[in-house]
């Protein structure tokens, strides 16, 4: 990867990926690799926090074939096996549910990362790629217009590219510049994160246990450790936060019903309002939107990240197509097919995660009983319970393209 500066005149793309997270560093090495002359525009800083992500089905084949994978597999930790147990204490609870990747014939249905591990892999990857300029800046301005889109930096460098994926974050510039609008919804939840050491192994179990106010999830990580969410209501998740290291230790070990023996709180800790926002396009004016830009949901069920590298994977395979047949990368037809072949993935994601959160809040007691039968029948019988893992890893509607390999 080239780095640029703000000494380069008007210099020219055919796309430039604004933001440097994890969706934006693996959409801009994907389009790099897919033979477009790409720009990544985006700061080199330390990932801020410690969250982590679970990594999914298609998740890992995609970071294989960017040639990621194997830069941090080994800072990984498997998921063999998934729980999903009911702490209401409700009248009416449901049973728990065990899912197994064995039973679907894999080895694992994926693998728990920290982001910062993950975002160090990406960037190593990235400084290879020779057709990768990079500006460790921020854009300032995003100006579409009917050939192509100029951006200026922060730093004073004058971009002008045919397309420009929006990588940049809820609070999104690109998406502005675009002129689309988001529908948002504030859940009225807080997820508190952080990482814990254990006393007993969690083999490689990822166990969630749902409470009145939301999941707290553990999640597996390399050794005696596990990463936590917890999602509550934002005067408890405030409060928790708010605890010593003992006190916070001791409410860990609670919720988890001593599981894992023993627990203690590693250093770091962070705290996140949650919402669900639905951009009312996906792409237009050479913007196309991946990422938190085009998609926020609660940390349930481990989608939000997976769905950014599917919208990563999917524009890079479109702008090869595209320049392949010599067409406009930022052109009308480019637009169109992004946003059908990442609509339905996207509203059905947040559609089932909507329904799964306010079933668990709710408290009519129709809708337990509904929700108690359905986790029943899930857990009863094979094929709708195998049918659900592996529709929990991916649609499986969704023909998955490959960007290739070569720099």
């Amino acid at each position: 990867m080239n780095d640029a500066s703000k000494t380069d005149a008007a210099m020219t793309f055919d796309v430039a990926v604004v933001g440097g997270g994890p969706a934006g560093l693996a959409a801009a090495i994907a389009l790099a690799q897919a033979g477009a002359r790409t720009a990544l525009i985006a700061r080199r800083q330390p990932y801020g926090d410690n969250r982590t992500t679970a990594l999914l089905g298609g998740s890992v084949t995609f970071l294989e074939e960017l040639d990621v994978w194997r830069r941090c597999l080994d800072k990984a930790a498997a998921l063999t096996a998934m729980r999903l147990v009911d702490d209401t204490a409700r009248l009416i609870r449901a049973p728990e549910v065990r899912f197994s990747a064995g039973e679907i014939s894999l080895d694992a249905f994926g693998y728990n990362i920290e982001n910062r591990e993950l975002i160090a892999a990406l960037e190593a990857r990235a400084d290879e790629i020779a057709g990768l300029a990079r500006f460790d800046d921020e854009a300032e301005t995003v100006a579409p217009g009917e050939h192509g889109v100029e951006i200026r930096t922060a730093g004073g460098a004058d971009i002008t590219t045919q397309l420009v994926v929006g990588a940049d974050g809820r609070h999104s510039l690109c998406r502005e510049a675009a002129g689309i609008a988001v529908n948002r919804r504030d859940l009225k939840q807080s997820a508190l994160t952080f990482n814990i050491s254990l006393t007993r192994p969690h083999k490689n179990i990822s166990t969630e246990f749902h409470t009145a106010h939301g999941p707290c999830v553990f999640v597996p990580l390399p050794g005696a450790r596990c990463s936590v969410v917890w999602v509550t209501s934002p005067t408890e998740a405030e409060r928790l936060k708010g605890l010593g290291d003992e006190e916070l230790s001791e409410a860990a070990e609670k919720q988890s019903h001593s599981i894992f023996g023993r627990v203690r709180i590693e250093p770091g800790r962070a705290l996140f309002p949650l919402a669900i926002e639905r951009p009312k396009q996906l792409a237009a004016h050479r913007v196309v939107l991946v990422g938190e830009a085009a998609h926020v949901v609660p940390p349930i069920g481990a989608q939000g990240l997976n769905l950014g590298l599917r919208d990563a994977d999917d524009i890079a395979a479109i702008v090869r197509d595209a320049l392949a047949s010599d067409q406009d990368p930022g052109g009308r037809a480019v637009m169109s097919r992004y946003a059908a072949a990442r609509r339905a993935d996207v509203l059905s994601r947040t559609m089932v995660i909507d329904l799964a959160n306010r079933s668990l809040l709710s408290e009519l007691l129709p809708m337990q009983s509904l929700r108690a039968a359905g986790l029943h029948l899930i857990g009863a019988i094979g094929p709708l319970r195998r049918l659900a893992m592996r529709e929990g890893l991916a649609p499986s509607w969704r023909n998955w393209r490959r960007t290739g390999t070569s720099s």
